[in-house]
């Protein structure tokens, strides 16, 4: 039963604006429950205008693999702040999102006031740590929220309870709604590509050249090829504005993965949560990581346990779409590849209609709504 006097102290953290995107969101299935809430955390402007109290904003500063060494002070100063914060403030629950290397230390902060955490995307210790298994059943005590089909299973045979959840990127798009793409007026000389570099910094100033470069090649053999560049906000949509190769003349959409990919006919998307909405829009696609071509011969290739890098390639256990991960320095091979999908409408409308098959189990319902259920059910366990 509702406990109507309480106001239960929530505190949540995320790294990067994906993982803001799906706190906000969470944050307003939260406040629907009826339930009085009062949210603190790490994150960036969309927790804050849900009504989060933003002690850190993390969402400007994040990085991946080798990039993230530079903001290793950055982001232990915002551990150290949280850890301040719950041993003041004593949050009646933690909800950590994605970005498992900084939200394990999160969580173990949180579990020395004895704070539960809830996990909200959970680690994808399949494809590159499994060992961190035991250090995850430690500290995930308030619940483990996966966003891919297979991962309870997965979670399950290593002695951790887990819950689907469903796509959090595709909360408004239901089942019926994912249908192929019809190619029957289509040719390359009047194809509309979209342009999809990421919403991290690191990301975007080394996919975004490169991205280009390729939509430089093509437009070069075909004049009247059109582009779409996709900026996670106004302040990156700036960054690509100024960086641009004026020959190609982009339009611009801002935080409209889903939709773009749906007025286009092929996407370049960086490798993430972007390419299930890219699925989902049935739009084929190429999906490109940069990584440092030494520190991946080095430690990258015996980190990662996965045959495939990409979501879509990994939830179809095969290279359905083309994947350049990591992609290091010439687009050559990438261009010919693009140009081999491009030339035949009949290879893109098969590769539309696998895209589409492959999206309509995640799209099963309202991750934000299913997560606060979890949430709410760890409080009742508090009274």
């Amino acid at each position: 039963m509702q406990d109507m006097g309480k106001t239960y102290r929530i505190f949540l953290s995320a790294a990067e604006a994906s993982g803001d995107r799906l706190c906000a969101n969470l944050i307003t299935a939260l406040k629907q429950t009826g339930y009085s809430f009062e949210f603190t955390g790490l994150g960036g402007a969309r927790m804050a205008e849900a009504g989060c109290q933003i002690l850190v904003d993390t969402t400007q500063r994040a990085a991946m693999t080798y990039k993230a060494f530079g903001q290793i002070l950055f982001f232990f100063k915002a551990i150290k702040t949280a850890e301040r914060h719950f041993a003041a403030a004593r949050p009646d629950f933690v909800i950590v999102c994605d970005s498992p290397s900084f939200n394990f230390h999160i969580a173990k902060s949180a579990a020395k006031v004895g704070a539960k955490t809830l996990f909200y995307v959970a680690p994808q210790l399949w494809a590159w740590a499994p060992r961190r298994i035991k250090k995850l059943k430690k500290l995930c005590t308030g619940g483990l929220a996966a966003i891919l089909p297979f991962e309870p299973d997965w979670f399950g045979k290593r002695g951790l309870e887990c819950k689907f959840v469903g796509s959090p990127m595709l909360e408004d798009v239901r089942p019926e709604q994912i249908k192929p793409k019809n190619y029957g007026r289509y040719s390359i000389s009047n194809a509309h590509i979209a342009i999809m570099p990421g919403s991290r910094p690191a990301e975007i100033k080394t996919l975004w050249p490169a991205m280009q470069e390729i939509a430089k090649r093509l437009k070069a053999r075909h004049p009247n090829i059109k582009f779409t560049a996709v900026a996670a906000d106004e302040k990156a949509a700036a960054f690509l504005q100024q960086s641009e190769i004026k020959s190609l003349r982009c339009n611009y959409a801002i935080d409209s993965v889903y939709e773009t990919a749906g007025k286009t006919d092929f996407a370049l998307v960086a490798s993430g949560s972007a390419t299930l909405q890219v699925a989902a829009a049935a739009c084929p696609m190429v999906i490109m990581y940069q990584s440092n071509k030494y520190l991946w011969h080095l430690a990258g290739k015996r980190i990662v346990t996965t045959k495939y890098l990409s979501l879509v390639n990994i939830l179809s256990q095969k290279e359905l779409v083309p994947e350049f991960m990591p992609y290091f320095s010439s687009v050559v091979p990438i261009v010919a590849v693009c140009e081999n999908l491009l030339n035949v409408p009949e290879k893109l409308s098969t590769l539309s209609s696998k895209l589409a098959e492959l999206a309509k189990p995640l799209a099963c319902g309202n991750a934000s709504q299913n997560v606060a259920q979890m949430v709410i059910g760890q409080l009742e366990k508090l009274k």
